[in-house]
């Protein structure tokens, strides 16, 4: 395979997340960078195909700006590290996710492919750009897919250099792949991929690679295996996943009002379904429908805060777990004097197709949770961070919220009254009753604006019966 490169480079190392869009695709922004290795032998360069073996599915595109390092670097200062650059040019850094499960976090069969890394066309001179305006475009058959620009990395390149340089001597031809912004997903075989980099009048070239169809995988070794969470990983913003609500079922349950679903619930002999305290934090609120995903939060213990706080916690997990229709039921214990979410998060949860929040804590960056467009109900607003006052313990167990009992796939309803659970099994027993009592109260509100009294009529007593059946004659026409 040929490269620009000449000689094969000592090594390649790609960074996982450094693109603001992509961190928030992932719902998730890195306190310092981490990094993989991809093989010398999976460079290629344009023109040469991509091949996807015949038994995987997922075969993911990242376009990226690549550093070519032109001369030695051990521990070396951020405001150094970009002198010892030498030429950038355009990346793919293609994988299988199909694989990611065989390698976790290495990537090697999953990214390490021969030809899982064409770069080029062109070397661009690093003398001559500035490494915090440079852009970077990826196209899909002609389409433009990913745009960004160096401006909004969260590690810049020096910081990068510096970094490795630490702990490894980074020696001349060495490859750096810089991060994926937004954007990145599947292709298959027939598709075409461009990657160009550009810096003021300097371009690399589009670097195009066709996808090709391969053989399948010999036997021995991890074989190729696929789920919902590694689909939604390599389609990343253009995945969709079925709802977990049947959307007729949505509807009636968006159609009543929660009064009247809590009365109705009352009458069956649950009289404890509301969540108590919370307040909508969204104008969305009327719109709040769907499936209870939990999570659990416990009181603050410090040294136990870093085991279950920080990294990808109950919290995190919990976002990543949610599926469209979801609603997310935070139990806080009715401690709103620390923040349970923020804004960040909550994009993440509705770019992950949630139906909204419910927390009996308090939300943080309550005035950009509340232009998102997504329900979310709280008990307040604290600017705090999570570690105030709570540990965010467990995901998918029951949770009291607001004094409820939820369970895991319960339903949710919320508008301005407040939100009220639901079993699922009665759901659709309800809606017909609600309506039928709203349909009552319609003709109720009517006689009360006539004059009449509501002795016998409110609720609809027999001798209002006749006249009432007459009026549903009458509005069903």
């Amino acid at each position: 395979m040929t490269h620009p490169l000449g000689n094969p480079p000592s090594k390649i190392i790609a960074v996982h997340l450094n693109y603001l869009s992509r961190a928030k695709e992932r719902g998730r922004v890195p306190a310092q960078p981490s990094y993989f290795l991809k093989p010398p032998s999976s460079l290629a360069g344009t023109q040469e195909a991509i091949v996807r073996p015949a038994d995987c599915e997922l075969l993911g595109f990242e376009g990226e700006i690549a550093l070519v390092i032109g001369s030695r670097a051990q521990r070396v200062a951020p405001e150094d590290g970009w002198s010892h650059v030498r030429w950038v040019t355009a990346a793919n850094d293609a994988g299988v996710y199909d694989l990611r499960y065989a390698d976790r976090g290495s990537n090697l069969r999953s990214k390490g492919a021969d030809g899982f890394t064409p770069i080029g066309p062109r070397l661009l001179d690093a003398r001559r750009l500035d490494q915090d305006a440079l852009r970077l475009r990826t196209w899909v058959n002609g389409d433009l897919v990913q745009d960004d620009t160096t401006d909004t990395l969260l590690f810049p390149f020096g910081q990068l250099i510096a970094d490795l340089s630490r702990l490894v001597t980074l020696e001349p031809g060495d490859v750096i792949l810089t991060g994926t912004p937004a954007g990145a997903s599947v292709v298959r075989p027939g598709d075409v991929v461009e990657v160009e980099v550009t810096g003021g009048e300097l371009s690399t070239g589009r670097l195009r690679n066709p996808i090709a169809k391969g053989d399948a995988l010999a036997p021995y070794g991890a074989t190729p295996r696929t789920d919902a969470a590694d689909r939604e990983a390599a389609y990343g913003a253009a995945y969709e996943p079925e709802p977990v609500l049947d959307p007729r079922l949505a509807d009636g349950l968006r159609s009543v009002a929660v009064a009247t679903l809590s009365a109705q619930l009352r009458g069956r002999g649950l009289p404890h379904m509301s969540v108590d305290g919370v307040r909508p934090v969204t104008s969305m609120a009327g719109n709040l429908v769907g499936v209870a995903h939990t999570l659990r939060y416990l009181p603050l213990r410090e040294d136990l805060f870093t085991k279950y706080g920080t990294g990808m916690n109950a919290q995190k997990r919990a976002i990543e777990e949610l599926r469209p229709g979801h609603i997310l039921v935070m139990d806080a214990r009715r401690d709103a004097t620390a923040g349970t979410l923020g804004d960040i998060l909550a994009l993440r949860a509705m770019r992950r197709g949630a139906a909204g929040v419910v927390t009996d804590g308090a939300v943080r960056d309550s005035a950009a949770i509340a232009g998102m467009g997504m329900p979310v109900y709280a008990a307040g607003s604290h600017p705090s961070v999570l570690g105030r006052r709570h540990v965010p313990w467990d995901t998918g167990t029951p949770v009291a919220c607001g004094g409820a009992l939820v369970q895991p796939g319960d339903l949710l309803v919320g508008d301005d009254d407040g939100v009220v659970v639901v079993p699922p099994d009665l759901a659709d027993d309800l809606v017909a009753d609600c309506q039928e009592q709203e349909r009552q109260e319609r003709f109720i509100a009517e006689q009360v604006a006539a004059g009449e009294s509501v002795d016998s009529l409110y609720p609809l007593g027999p001798a209002w019966r006749d006249a009432y059946e007459n009026w549903c004659k009458g509005e069903s026409q």
